[in-house]
């Protein structure tokens, strides 16, 4: 990692990957923080896209997918994640400062993004743990709310403190100069937490089985003439969900198959 101010001039890495200069650091928990880096003009992306992330080590990139957490209109990239003591790349991403240089890969994908769903009223974003951060991105993006009457942002963690970005679904987008405008009322957001008392308690499954989200949200239960879904996390709840949407009669999407739900597990976990 080279270390450099975020006044020097910003050297850029060739091949697959640019370099970019860290702008923001923030540790939520000893488990989790989040941390912003410049933008290369050239760099196009989807709100709900990933791009491999990560550092020089040795001499050889060591990078993970990361999903963009930062809307497609915004000039710096956000990412959101986990730490995990002895993981090979987290291990070393967690210890990185503002003026720091992050590997940032060139070409951005994934199947989060509002093409590889049919036309809906309803758009349920459900993500567990560090899966929150393409809601981050298509949270604030003004064509969800051009394609959705309704936008429902869950989040499933395992403790309070996890609930990182509540304040920015619960009071920053709704008060937000330009976006509060385009959301509206469309915008709702719906945590719940696993391990600990909360006022929705329970994995998003279980709550999705017995009905109490769309008692708690007075809401209809899933139908797949209206209700479109978004799923992010760990491999486990994805395949549950997937399961349940499949028995509700829903159908995989794509972007070159729309469907009624679309589904990303890029995530780190290392």
């Amino acid at each position: 990692m080279t270390d450099v101010t975020v006044a020097a001039p910003a050297k850029k890495a060739s091949g697959a990957f640019n370099l970019e200069t860290v702008t923001w650091v923030q540790h939520w928990t000893d488990s989790l923080f989040s941390f912003r880096t410049t933008r290369d003009p050239g760099l196009r992306f989807q709100s709900g896209q990933f791009v491999m992330v990560g550092l020089e080590v040795d001499g050889k990139p060591l990078v993970r997918a990361y999903s963009i957490a930062s809307p497609a209109w915004h000039e710096e990239l956000e990412f959101y994640s986990i730490k995990v003591p002895d993981g090979p790349l987290t291990s070393r991403l967690q210890k990185i400062k503002v003026g720091d240089q992050v590997l940032v890969g060139r070409k951005p994908t994934g199947t989060l993004v509002l093409d590889g769903l049919r036309p809906g009223k309803r758009l349920y974003m459900i993500g567990t743990g560090t899966g929150l951060a393409p809601w981050l991105s298509l949270a604030r993006d003004p064509e969800v709310y051009e394609r959705f009457d309704e936008v429902i942002v869950t989040h499933t963690v395992r403790e309070i403190a996890d609930l990182n970005y509540r304040e920015l679904f619960e009071e920053e987008l709704p008060k937000d100069e330009i976006l509060s405008e385009v959301i509206g009322g469309k915008l709702r957001y719906y945590p719940t937490v696993t391990r600990e008392p909360f006022k929705t308690q329970g994995r998003i499954t279980d709550l999705i089985a017995s009905g109490k989200i769309f008692e708690d949200l007075g809401v209809p239960p899933l139908d797949p003439a209206v209700d479109r879904l978004m799923l992010c996390g760990g491999p486990s709840v994805l395949a549950d969900l997937k399961a349940m949407l499949v028995e509700r009669g829903y159908e995989e999407g794509s972007i070159a198959s729309p469907g009624d739900f679309v589904l990303e597990k890029a995530f780190v976990e290392t």
